[in-house]
């Protein structure tokens, strides 16, 4: 019991909000190496796997043709794909700035856009391209590909962050 002329001791949470706050800082040092080495991982999954085509003639050209069901289950399926969602947290560092003028809701719409934009221009080209066996391999490998060389470029961008904080 404190008496009226002496203040009250206070006991906080000191050292467990530093031992979060350090937790914390070295997660985010940690998460995007992780997702980079996840990315570089799952392109070269892609190129070392044997082609999964079709054989030749079996897919129907009805089969290539979009419907109302087939962009839901899409929608659906990428929303719940958790390598498209490790995708998405490595590389959205590489847009989002917190240091930038602009809201990073805006920042998060222009790239949405900008994403939506290519998957829809990408999508129509690989289904276009996929109608044969060596076509859609070539676009699998190109995807292996540029899956790592996007988590290349990230190691270098956190490489060059690194360097500048220390």
């Amino acid at each position: 019991m404190t008496s009226p002329s002496q203040p009250a001791r206070r006991v906080g949470l000191g050292p467990f909000g530093f031992a979060l706050r350090v937790f914390f800082r070295g997660l985010a040092a940690i998460l995007p190496l992780a997702l980079t080495g996840y990315l570089i991982y799952l392109g070269t999954s892609i190129l070392r796997a044997r082609s999964a085509a079709a054989p030749a003639g079996t897919i129907a050209p009805s089969d290539l043709r979009p419907d109302a069901h087939t962009l839901i289950r899409g929608i659906g399926v990428s929303a719940l794909n958790p390598k498209a969602l490790l995708f998405f947290l490595a590389i959205l560092p590489l847009f989002v700035r917190a240091e930038s003028p602009l809201p990073a809701t805006l920042q998060l719409g222009v790239y949405g856009a900008i994403g939506t934009a290519f998957y829809l221009l990408l999508g129509t080209i690989a289904r276009r391209l996929s109608r044969t066996n060596r076509a859609g391999a070539l676009l699998n490998r190109l995807s292996g590909v540029l899956m790592i060389l996007v988590g290349i470029a990230m190691l270098v961008e956190q490489a060059i962050t690194i360097a500048h904080t220390v």
